[in-house]
């Protein structure tokens, strides 16, 4: 690692020297030092210099402090060859305008490809912004999106452009949009098709050039084929897919994105934490049902945990206990239906649950099975509406959401326990 060396990442120059050179580095660029001593460490000599000291330069810890220092602070990292393959994919697709689709599982990282595609299209100077449609009530939606004249409804006193206009000349990520009613769909896909919007209460379209990136933790084609989204707008969207995987299997990620969340949590100068190998092996032997949300809280509490250590180690890792909707745990412990028509309600309450001789009945299982019973149960009740069944439960329709999506990820097949199997609804 004695040679001097100059890349670019992201139009970022990067200048990575042996720490006893003294060759001064190009304007503006950012120092990467390196050198061999007896542990490793990161440490941060000014914003833009780091020094990173290694032992074993083939161990997986010096390997994710090294690229982990070359990349700048907006820089996505990737290790596995999987997550490398999509990334190479992305930035060839960004050189266009047309649509994309991202699919994967919650906490994969799909807001942080799609912010890659918009910071290497000609767009990047333009704005990014960021819906996510499930974490809007479905009555504002449509106003947050295209917008609206003053005096358009009640408590309209100044007009509003939408979201939809502010990213204009930039691009606009539909986070959850499968989560987006079919009524707005249809209104979507025709401001795609025609770029422009209409503002609620305005009779004149409003031209925009806007770059549409969608994102979904759903079978997209399974919610087509049942209903639950239009077919002409998943083909509008489906120009180019991307799929991520889920954190599991791509474990060769697993050590750079911890190391980066270390750097990430860690002060702007000083010495940064560094993962040991101990730790990585134990952070590739977890299943990772949260995905990268989950392994940012496991890196988090370690930091806690190592009470100001250099160095995380074996010890410092503490998983959560009990994920929320666990398809383990749920698979064989659910019934296929809370009950029959044409049985009495009674029944519903005697359901034994199934259970293995090597399971251990914790607290914490008995509570994720009463709610998902107690959700079930309501949901049924309520015919499938939404609004009655969060009413019903005294929680918010959109905490409700929430818990069917987590549900539906662990495999309980929700839209069976609504009336005469009908889809969840409004």
């Amino acid at each position: 690692m004695s040679a001097i060396c100059g890349i670019t990442l992201g139009g970022a120059p990067v200048f990575v020297r042996d720490a006893e050179e003294d060759t001064a580095p190009p304007p503006k660029a950012r120092v990467i030092e390196l050198a061999r001593g007896d542990a490793l460490s990161i440490v941060r000599k000014g914003a833009r210099h780091i020094a990173v000291t290694y032992e074993d330069a083939m161990s997986d810890g010096a390997l994710a402090a090294a690229l982990c220092a070359l990349s700048g602070p907006e820089d996505p990292i990737a290790g596995d060859p999987e997550s490398l393959a999509i990334f190479a994919l992305a930035q060839r697709i960004a050189a266009s305008d047309i649509p994309v689709l991202i699919n994967g599982p919650t906490g994969t990282g799909k807001e942080v490809l799609s912010r890659f595609v918009h910071s290497r299209s000609a767009r990047a100077d333009k704005p990014f912004i960021a819906v996510n449609c499930a974490a809007m009530p479905e009555t504002m939606l449509e106003a947050m999106l295209f917008g609206y004249q003053k005096g358009a409804f009640t408590g309209a006193n100044a007009a509003s452009e939408g979201f939809i206009r502010a990213a204009d000349g930039g691009s606009l990520l539909l986070d959850e949009i499968s989560e987006m009613p079919l009524a707005l769909q249809a209104k979507l896909l025709r401001a795609l098709q025609e770029q422009e919007v209409v503002p609620i209460g305005a009779s004149v379209p409003v031209k925009v050039d806007v770059r549409i990136i969608a994102a979904a933790n759903r079978d997209l084609p399974l919610e087509v084929a049942e209903g639950r989204f239009r077919q002409d707008l998943y083909y509008r969207l489906n120009v180019f897919p991307l799929g991520l995987e889920a954190l599991e299997r791509r474990p060769q990620d697993i050590a750079l994105l911890a190391q980066a969340m270390l750097m990430r949590h860690s002060p702007a100068l000083g010495a940064v934490p560094c993962i040991a190998d101990c730790a990585i092996d134990v952070l590739k032997g977890h299943d990772w049902p949260g995905n990268v949300r989950e392994l940012e809280n496991v890196i988090r509490r370690a930091l806690l945990l190592s009470s100001g250590a250099m160095s995380i180690t074996a010890d410092h890792i503490m998983f959560d206990k009990a994920p929320l909707f666990d398809k383990t745990r749920l698979f064989d412990k659910i019934p296929a239906r809370i009950e029959t028509r044409d049985e009495p309600r009674e029944s519903a309450r005697v359901i034994p649950l199934k259970r293995t001789s090597r399971e251990e009945a914790c607290l914490s299982d008995v509570k994720q099975e009463s709610e998902t019973r107690a959700i079930l149960q309501a949901l049924e009740d309520c015919d499938g509406n939404r609004l009655r069944t969060a009413d019903r439960l005294g929680i918010s329709e959109r905490t409700l959401r929430y818990r069917l999506a987590s549900m539906r990820e662990a495999g309980v097949e929700i839209e069976r326990y609504a009336s005469g199997g009908a889809q969840c609804r409004r």
